[in-house]
């Protein structure tokens, strides 16, 4: 099996993503809404034995977080919602928008953990950092693993849902049956796909892997 150029150099080890900027000569911007943006650049980039000017596409996001809650029966917590670009109620994971400047990631999913789903964690791990959608957007997405879960009453949560979270059920799903739904294409949202799996990836190492709540992201 052959790969790209410098392939025949590197191995595993060289395997990690690193930042990397090619030069900007023109920026645009052709849209700007509630949540996003979308700005058209023209990138210098390299074709054979030369460089030429290309256009870029790229949706500005804000970012978000996702929380994979399992409690002590090794269930994963998973909420339907409505979503209209596909059209479809999607089970997922609790989320949110990093919507609030300079807050912490892990409030910000301590916060959507106990709004979207009504519990708090005693013990918070970094599960997984994505980039969902790097080819057409700069959005990043930590992924947690929230565990020694409580119940929270719902008049001390103080949170009114409204649109799409007006109605959004909560069910447990055992962790080998959340594995089996995700690769059965039964459950498609990405945080709760890859953080049901990543979840399990753990599990079986014995938790021994996972990097603190408040690690650095790359």
């Amino acid at each position: 099996m052959t790969g790209g150029p410098g392939a025949a150099r590197l191995g595993p080890d060289d395997v990690r993503d690193r930042p990397e900027r090619w030069e900007v000569v023109g920026s645009d911007e052709e849209y700007r809404g509630h949540v996003i943006r979308v700005r058209r650049d023209r990138v210098r980039m390299p074709n054979g034995d030369r460089m030429e000017i290309a256009q870029r596409d790229v949706v500005e996001h804000p970012g978000s977080v996702g929380v994979i809650a399992l409690d002590d029966a090794d269930r994963v917590l998973l909420l339907r919602q409505y979503r209209h670009p596909v059209g479809r109620l999607l089970w997922e994971a609790p989320a949110g928008l990093r919507d609030v400047p300079g807050e912490p990631l892990h409030e910000l999913a301590e916060r959507e953990l106990l709004e979207e789903a009504g519990y708090r964690a005693g013990r918070w791990d970094t599960l997984a950092d994505v980039l969902p959608s790097p080819g057409m957007s700069d959005e990043r997405i930590r992924i947690f693993l929230a565990r020694d879960l409580t119940e929270v009453p719902a008049e001390e949560i103080g949170f009114e849902r409204v649109h799409e979270e007006a109605d959004m059920p909560v069910v447990w799903v055992p962790l080998d049956e959340a594995v089996r739904k995700v690769l059965a294409g039964e459950i498609h949202n990405m945080i709760a796909s890859l953080g049901v799996l990543a979840v399990q990836a753990a599990r079986a190492r014995g938790f021994r892997d996972l990097r603190p709540v408040d690690a650095p992201e790359d």
